[in-house]
């Protein structure tokens, strides 16, 4: 896939006030400071296109991003970032489970993980709760630039044998890296592939 235009479209605190779900949709998530909005960037070879920031918990919103007036890539906010008060994670914990479960034109989630670090109880809780609720995702491996070769392979070995205790098939996983745009034409080859697919279904409608 080749994207010629990226642009921001809005940004929203209730799926239900997002844009009308004719068009195939794309999210993405992760944990704060996972890279999120560098990987989005990347994606859509746009500096500054979602904002990026050296403090993480700066995503708040649901925000929708239109790209070559075909699909919907959303930008949802990180989870994680203990220094956000209790009220507020538990508001965009709702509003994120709400957006996954009523979007009905959201066609994959992309869950971010972060390849430098071992397995986290919070992202193997979120990935889990996406098989319970029988929620399509995607797992993208962030800054595989941020490793040596050798480093990097033991640590998704080590994050797939993690996986497999409540997987028995893993989902779709790529490894990406939005400094050398690693994993980029992996990524929208996926997408476009899934929006093919699905061509038939929004013409119908």
């Amino acid at each position: 896939m080749i994207i010629t235009n990226a642009q921001f479209l809005v940004s929203n605190a209730n799926y239900k006030s997002c844009p009308p779900p004719e068009i195939p949709e794309y999210a993405f998530i992760g944990r704060s400071n996972v890279g999120k909005s560098s990987l989005i960037n990347m994606l859509c070879n746009r500096k500054g296109l979602a904002k990026t920031s050296v403090s993480p918990g700066k995503t708040q919103l649901i925000n929708h991003f239109l790209i070559n007036e075909s699909w919907y890539l959303v930008d949802l906010p990180g989870y994680g970032y203990a220094k956000n008060s209790k009220k507020n994670r538990e508001k965009w914990k709702k509003m994120i489970d709400e957006y996954l479960v009523n979007r009905p034109n959201l066609v994959y989630t992309f869950v971010l993980i972060d390849l430098r670090i071992p397995p986290q109880k919070m992202d193997r809780d979120i990935i889990d709760n996406f098989g319970e609720s029988h929620l399509p995702l995607v797992l993208v491996f962030t800054k595989f630039d941020k490793l040596s070769k050798t480093e990097a392979e033991k640590n998704l070995i080590a994050y797939k044998k993690d996986l497999q205790k409540n997987w028995e098939e893993l989902p779709p996983l790529f490894v990406s890296s939005a400094k050398t745009s690693m994993g980029r034409d992996e990524i929208l080859e996926f997408i476009e592939s899934g929006n093919r697919d699905l061509a038939n279904t929004f013409q119908k409608k």
